[in-house]
């Protein structure tokens, strides 16, 4: 039984040491996850289908915010950052010319269904030499993303409207 005590006292004085120890805080939820970035915060869905054409916790214009994700679904998305306005997405080349591909930023700035609400940026580059160069900005292309997305808007708008009539 004498070969016990060496045992029991470091066993005893560790148990002890440990009761002082205090359990780590539960995390803070940050409320719903985004399933397109995987990053936490954002707008739930819901959001995004009510009746009327600005959202109130959506500060941009909710109807210009959908057309932009449509026509922007052709190009994987890199970050959305919903109360701020912005849809960046990956650089993307078409699969007939891979030595050019672009970036598409997109930036939602208003709460009216407006021209001057939605501003388009599409950074090019080229392929040189198995590195991919800088070589500006495509404004024509950024003009007509800017023009699709509004008429995708109108668009959106006026389904609600015929849905609201019937």
């Amino acid at each position: 039984m004498s070969y016990l005590g060496p045992l029991l006292f470091p066993l005893l004085a560790l148990i002890a040491a440990c009761s002082g120890i205090e359990p780590p805080s539960p995390k803070k939820d940050d409320g719903p996850v985004s399933i397109i970035t995987g990053k936490s915060g954002g707008t739930k869905i819901s959001e995004f289908f009510g009746n009327s054409q600005e959202t109130v916790g959506m500060p941009v214009n909710a109807l210009l915010w959908r057309a932009a994700l449509d026509i922007l679904s052709f190009v994987p998305i890199e970050d959305v950052d919903t109360f701020g306005g912005s849809i960046i997405t990956d650089w993307h080349s078409l699969p007939s010319d891979t030595s050019q591909r672009i970036k598409i930023a997109v930036f939602i700035v208003g709460r009216e269904l407006r021209s001057d609400a939605v501003s388009a940026r599409v950074y090019v580059q080229n392929l040189i030499n198995d590195l991919w160069v800088q070589s500006g900005r495509d404004e024509e292309l950024e003009r007509k993303l800017e023009d699709l997305i509004l008429t995708r808007a109108r668009e959106l708008r006026s389904s609600m409207i015929e849905a609201n009539v019937e």
